[in-house]
């Protein structure tokens, strides 16, 4: 009975978080959209090249893989011979999943690996914790090095950037601290969570300790200075495909010739667009239009329509693939898995 009780308090939170994510990407559709002629939207979608398209698809699941290369790195102290094919299609099912409800993906692809290798589904979370940190302070570098290929002063484009990178920094900043602290008092950090759970909670002490101490394991994961090389090289691999991929999109339909536009360009829009997809809007629609749009006209002077097709065609390329893809395992995996019997967080808890 209170297991149902629970599961009911988080279906409902489920719902909550996906209805302010709706009204989210809504309103930043309205900004997104405000000011764009249509029907020269329209014209510039009709030029849309499949040859492209192609490209920029393949360029995309590029740099998914080589982070599944990088994860693979970072699950190696739970199993040595993780197949990439199960590390691929649990990274697209929690993508497919995050493109419909926020951060729903970063539990689906844990539970997803879980059950495809055997491993500590907790662990395996912990692991997508280090890699969002990881992910977080390559990021915030790309970002940074914007400001630096652009010519003039990019924050007087974009008023909006400075205290968003500086905020970003401060982040980074107290994460890696945070986590370098917790790996290093370790012991420390999971007694202090055990007294503050059996004051809290006395009937769940060993559960939760349990289920702390395998995050924690995933934590760890990143030791030696082998595995420090191998993941800071794969990381900037990952920002070099994702800037290639954001340059690919340039040619994706036909533009007015301009001659600032470069690699260097896909880089600051592939930088500068990610804060969009942070924000937790379903797959990130509407938040990265309105920022994408916005890098576009303040930096490169691109029509509003023009920098409204580069972010719906290049947005939209991303997150049809990633359902397909997403479906495509799902249904592959289907006998495998247990994401649609329980709720995932649920799976998560239970057995590790």
């Amino acid at each position: 009975m209170t297991s149902d009780k629970s599961k009911k308090i988080l279906t409902k939170r489920e719902i909550q978080g996906l209805v302010i994510s709706i009204i989210l990407s809504v309103i930043f559709l309205y900004f997104a959209f405000t000011g764009i002629d249509i029907n020269s939207l329209e014209e510039n979608l009709k030029s849309a090249s499949i040859f492209w398209i192609i490209i920029f698809i393949m360029l995309n699941l590029a740099g998914h893989y080589v982070r599944v290369l990088r994860w693979k790195i970072l699950l190696n102290p739970f199993k040595k011979e993780t197949k990439i094919n199960n590390l691929f299609g649990s990274l697209m099912v929690g993508y497919g999943f995050n493109s419909i409800f926020p951060r729903l993906g970063e539990i689906i692809r844990p539970v997803t690996l879980g059950n495809l290798e055997g491993i500590s589904r907790t662990s395996v979370f912990g692991t997508i914790v280090v890699e969002r940190i990881i992910d977080l302070i390559f990021m915030g570098l790309a970002v940074i090095g914007s400001a630096y290929l652009v010519a003039g002063n990019i924050y007087i484009s974009l008023p909006w950037l400075k205290p968003t990178v500086y905020l970003g920094i401060l982040f980074i900043v107290l994460a890696v601290i945070f986590l370098v602290i917790l790996i290093k008092y370790r012991e420390k950090f999971y007694n202090s969570y055990l007294r503050f759970i059996k004051k809290v909670s006395p009937a769940n002490e060993e559960r939760f300790g349990k289920f702390f101490n395998k995050i924690l394991d995933g934590f760890a994961t990143l030791t030696g200075f082998a595995n420090y090389f191998s993941v800071g090289i794969l990381s900037i691999l990952i920002i070099f495909i994702y800037a290639l991929t954001s340059y690919t999109g340039l040619f994706l339909f036909q533009m007015p010739e301009n001659p600032h536009i470069n690699f260097f360009t896909g880089w600051v829009i592939s930088g500068i667009s990610s804060i969009g997809i942070m924000i937790p809007t379903p797959g990130g629609i509407g938040s990265y239009h309105t920022i994408t749009k916005a890098t576009l006209v303040e930096l490169y002077n691109f029509t509003p329509e023009t920098s409204m097709t580069y972010a719906i065609l290049t947005h939209g390329i991303s997150y049809l693939t990633h359902i397909f893809a997403a479906i495509i395992y799902i249904l592959m995996f289907r006998n495998k898995i247990a994401l649609f019997k329980k709720n995932p967080l649920e799976i998560l808890d239970e057995k590790g």
